[in-house]
């Protein structure tokens, strides 16, 4: 599912103008940006969680030239997806 079709589904399920539905959309989407961007970790219970990850700075190689380049630190979001979603999305092993 892209942008466009959640806000199609959000404007069909609550039975409003798909520009509100796409305002509401943004401003979920912006605030969970704005959260990231300040280091917050987002929780969405029965869904899963964003939180910020930090790497430290390594030694990498240039793929085009072999040449050994040093990568910089960086912070990046991660999901882990939450035990509910999880289970009902795992097949049940029958035995």
């Amino acid at each position: 599912m892209n942008r466009s079709e959640l806000i199609l589904k959000f404007s069909e399920f609550a039975n409003i103008p798909k520009k509100k539905a796409e305002t509401i959309v943004d401003t979920v989407f912006g605030e969970m940006k704005n959260a990231l961007d300040s280091g917050d970790r987002i929780e969405l219970r029965g869904f899963g969680s964003f939180v910020n990850k930090e790497y430290g700075s390594y030694t990498g190689r240039n793929p085009k030239t072999g040449e050994s380049i040093t990568v910089p630190p960086k912070r990046l979001p991660f999901f882990k997806v939450g035990k509910e979603l999880k289970e009902e999305l795992e097949p049940v092993n029958k035995a």
